[in-house]
């Protein structure tokens, strides 16, 4: 057990955000939380980081925990580059490489067996065993890895300080997954991800050592990532074995079985009642009347289910058809920032359909769908009736210190007062919603205000870019819905694939400054894509092990040469022969001019020197030999 959750309660100015919430969550365990905008979400995770206290309950951690929390905005500042910060994760094991290289060169140059020696073998085994349990030496391979996989593989030499809001929090979850704390708490991990990026996290997080626990409205990243679901809905904690997947038939089953039993139990009620009606008052019958009261004061209640909340409701329809072909892009060029993004990009959109535009981040997504809606490029033609309507991710065009009601009714004036109310309802801005300013609403808020001023547009060609960006899950099957029973163009970007695999029909990617359409749904292109990037890394080992081949083939080209690398190691050994066996003489001749008599006798003792003297010379041309060989 990680961390225990133990009937938890917090409230903000006395109104309960949470109530009696008790779970658990263990070693490696992947738990993903979710619950409509404004529920507590983020809340319960600041208990659980310990950045607030609970007013009711406890919560008690392992002892030592090692927890990693990434806030939605949990970017840090730094005058570091990418590089550099990373490196920061490691410095102890840096440094310990750096004092084993030190002491490696002290023990070179101490004499062995000396007590310094002793002292800098024992030292370098005490650093070697530290950097092996820490796998220092792949430290530099995980930093890249990790960066390389979030999206900065480009930006190691680039100053955090100069980054983006959403890049600083990339990079904040990037240093949260090299130091591997024992739990990951991640508040909406996949904001500011694209797609690649996003499949490469998931598949980091499977492998993940420690326990997950992450808040997301990606239903795709909780099917993947997550093993189970924690439901917050008015305050109280659902658990739910499975993915996101499996949460909602497990949820459906739940809420059924509890509507029968209640149902059950208040049929049981009214029949006790009844028999207890008609049966009190006769003395023949009042006994068993009375043990039935008696049955009913006992009677422990069944929880009537409630509701779910009720979703939002959206509504595309428009008044005019356009013609069939909606739009068709010739030769388009994509610039922002006096910079190309794309160039001799064609493609048509036909009355009806539903393409999904998708891509790496910076690769123009965004700027496709401004630069459609400005409608000034030639290489652009509208087809006769379009009216186009325009989501745009950052909400432009909404005046911060209009009043929500203001912000629809007064761009659209021939709605009533209380068809802009109504419509404001259905997208579940509650009436003291609607009398505030704009820029007091949650983003989540905003995104739906916006979608109302769409509704009201009535286009027959939408544009959308990042329309579930700030929605919860509730919000985002509501649009889903919504825009699959749409019969109007649809181009839009997004992040979301569950949201693309249920609504485009076509996908068009941007890769490499083009854009390629392809006739196909989301899961046929990802499926594709896939195989083509296996085959892709089969190329690769190919190439690999053909150039390992052609090493080796370089090596031993000829039987020539092979010939002649036996000859080399033969006359190795009998090299190495010949010097033991000249090394063995001189021995021998020094033991005999060492003894007295030899010594005595000058003659003989001149005859051996002049032996040894030729023996040392054929020593040294041997060993000149030798080092030719080797």
């Amino acid at each position: 057990m990680l961390i225990d959750i133990q009937n938890v309660g917090f409230g903000y100015d006395g109104k309960p955000i949470i109530e009696n919430a008790d779970f658990t969550v263990g070693e490696r365990e992947r738990i993903g939380l979710i619950g409509p905008n404004g529920e507590g979400k983020t809340t319960l995770l600041r208990l659980m980081a310990g950045e607030l206290l609970p007013d009711s309950g406890k919560i008690v951690k392992k002892s030592g925990l090692r927890l990693g929390y990434l806030a939605q905005t949990g970017g840090y500042e730094s005058e570091n580059t990418v590089y550099e910060e990373m490196r920061g994760v490691f410095a102890d094991v840096f440094g310990a490489i750096e004092a084993l290289r030190g002491a490696e060169r002290d023990l070179a140059a101490a004499g062995y067996g000396s007590e310094k020696y002793r002292e800098l073998a024992e030292k370098c085994e005490k650093l070697e065993r530290r950097i092996a349990a820490a796998d220092g030496y792949n430290a530099d391979v995980k930093i890249r890895t990790v960066l390389s996989g979030m999206g900065f593989e480009k930006a190691y030499e680039q100053k955090i300080s100069t980054m983006s809001g959403g890049e600083k929090t990339r990079l904040k979850l990037c240093r949260l997954l090299l130091e591997e704390p024992e739990i990951l708490i991640l508040d909406e991990p996949t904001n500011h991800l694209d797609v690649s990026t996003l499949f490469w996290l998931e598949s980091y997080l499977a492998a993940y050592k420690g326990a997950v626990f992450t808040v997301s409205h990606d239903r795709y990243f909780l099917d993947r990532v997550t093993e189970k679901i924690l439901e917050l809905e008015r305050g109280r904690i659902g658990a739910f074995k499975g993915n996101y997947s499996k949460y909602k038939i497990l949820k459906a089953e739940k809420t059924l079985a509890m509507q029968r039993a209640y149902d059950k139990q208040q049929e049981e009620i009214a029949a006790l009642k009844d028999y207890v009606a008609r049966n009190i008052v006769r003395a023949t019958t009042a006994k068993s009347a009375q043990s039935r009261v008696k049955k009913l004061e006992n009677m422990e209640l069944a929880e009537k289910p409630l509701p779910p909340p009720e979703p939002p409701k959206f509504s595309f329809t428009f008044d005019q058809k356009s013609e069939e072909a909606a739009l068709t892009a010739d030769g388009l060029t994509l610039t922002a920032g006096g910079r190309t993004l794309a160039k001799d990009i064609s493609f048509t959109v036909r009355r009806g359909e539903k393409i999904a535009v998708v891509g790496e981040n910076g690769a123009g997504k965004s700027t496709l769908i401004r630069t459609l809606v400005l409608g000034a490029e030639r290489s652009v033609r509208w087809g006769r009736f379009v009216q186009r309507g325009y989501y745009d991710q950052e909400n432009a065009d909404l005046d911060p210190e209009e009043t929500v009601l203001g912000a629809l009714w007064h761009k659209h004036t021939g709605m009533t007062q209380t068809e802009a109310r109504a419509a404001l309802a259905r997208a579940k801005l509650s009436a003291e919603d609607i009398e505030k300013k704009v820029k007091s609403l949650s983003g989540g808020e905003r995104a739906k205000l916006s979608l109302v001023l769409l509704e009201a547009q009535r286009a027959n060609f939408l544009l959308l870019d990042e329309p579930t960006n700030h929605l919860d899950l509730q919000a985002r099957e509501a649009l889903e819905e919504a825009l699959r029973a749409y019969e109007g163009a649809l181009l839009f970007v997004s992040h979301d694939r569950y949201f693309i695999q249920n609504i485009a029909d076509k996908i068009a990617e941007m890769e490499g400054g083009k854009l390629t359409l392809y006739p196909m749904g989301y899961a046929e292109y990802t499926a594709m894509k896939r195989a083509a990037a296996q085959e892709a890394e089969k190329a690769r080992e190919r190439a690999a092990r053909e150039k390992e081949a052609e090493k080796k083939g370089a090596a031993y080209r000829s039987r020539e040469q092979r010939a002649e690398e036996a000859g080399r190691r033969q006359k190795l050994k009998e090299t190495e022969r010949d010097i033991s066996a000249a090394e063995e003489e001189i021995a021998a001749l020094q033991e005999e001019i060492a003894r007295p008599e030899v010594a005595a006798d000058y003659k003989r003792l001149t005859g051996l020197c002049a032996q040894l003297d030729k023996l040392h010379a054929k020593l040294d041309f041997l060993y000149s030999e030798y080092e030719k060989l080797i």
